[in-house]
């Protein structure tokens, strides 16, 4: 009997051996950022370690646009801002006079840009606000399901990056909770972060308006309204971090000089912290950008890595695949 036990033993040991020990990460290279990641996962994750991280700490959060999906040409959510006024422009005929809608109706995204943060508002106004957030809910999930990237035609939900969808896999088998923490609309990533990323709408922090509970039609709604509440970018990160999860990250992920204070605020804790600069040098199979972009400006972030101990992964060097489907 003892011996039909061991048996029996050996070979569940030799059976699941192959998936104990399968590469979680198979689309990073063999690189020095791969070999952090697990060195640091499993120095923080053993109980005997002195750098263990209880369960309840073990908070991951990552920057959205350039980190988690692609942001070139454009920020994703501004291509679906210009959509819905495209969309709607028949109703409203001013707009080919006023700017920056015309800029929107001729395809003139760098005079878009040039209209600064007082035309973004504009543009915001007409497309996210005046609606319940059902309404917007359905508008921005309608889009997702059908809208394509102007460059590759792929879904935008196509090019998120195949490598960071296995690290938050990784992490998550690890214990960490894995948190968005976006400069874009909280509203807007919500709607499908959980079927892209596994990461659930309470667990995105992000750019929000105000909104006002109101009774239409004998029904409850909550309406978005045309005034900013909280900027999640840049020193509005830890703000919306502390605000929202409570807990200061032990990871954080980001690719641009808008996510430094997270980076910094992740960093300056008590404790084992990893923070990663994900560096875009590839133009081959996505972009190549950091300091002198009109999306993304990595500048300031690239040059205290060194200092700071954040750790820089390259797209070109540090992975064999970019997106889900795309040949190594």
């Amino acid at each position: 009997m003892k011996r039909r036990l061991l048996t029996a033993s050996y070979l569940l040991a030799f059976l699941i051996s192959p998936f104990v020990h399968a590469d979680s990460l198979p689309s990073w290279n063999d690189t020095a950022p791969k070999k952090a990641i697990i060195e640091f996962v499993e120095r923080v994750t053993k109980e005997d370690s002195p750098d263990f991280v209880p369960l309840a700490e073990r908070i991951a959060t990552f920057d959205n646009d350039g980190t988690l999906w692609s942001e070139q040409p454009l920020y994703f959510q501004l291509l679906y801002i210009f959509d819905v006024i495209k969309a709607k422009a028949d109703e409203r005929p001013e707009w080919r006079e006023t700017e920056p809608f015309a800029s929107v109706l001729r395809d003139d995204a760098k005079a878009v840009l040039a209209s600064g943060e007082e035309g973004i508002v504009k543009l915001l106004s007409v497309t996210h606000s005046g609606m319940t957030t059902d309404e917007f809910a359905e508008s921005v999930s309608r889009w997702i399901a059908t809208a394509k990237h102007p460059t590759t035609g792929r879904l935008y939900t196509e090019m998120v990056y195949q490598p960071m969808l296995e690290l938050l896999s990784y992490l998550r088998a690890n214990g960490f909770k894995t948190y968005i923490v976006s400069g874009g609309g909280a509203e807007f990533v919500r709607q499908w972060a959980e079927q892209v990323y596994g990461i659930p709408p309470e667990q995105v922090v992000g750019t929000y308006g105000r909104m006002e509970y109101e009774i239409r039609e004998g029904h409850p709604v909550i309406v978005k309204l045309p005034e900013l509440a909280l900027n999640n970018d840049k020193a509005g990160k830890p703000i919306g971090i502390q605000t929202f999860i409570g807990r200061r990250p032990t990871v954080a992920f980001g690719n641009s000089d808008g996510d430094f204070e997270m980076l910094e605020w992740t960093t300056s804790g008590k404790g084992a912290r990893l923070a990663l600069v994900l560096h875009h040098t590839d133009s081959e199979r996505e972009w190549a950008y950091d300091r002198e972009s009109h999306i993304g400006k990595l500048d300031r972030s690239l040059d205290a890595a060194p200092s700071k101990g954040w750790i820089v992964v390259s797209i070109k060097d540090d992975w064999n695949t970019v997106h889900p489907g795309a040949k190594p």
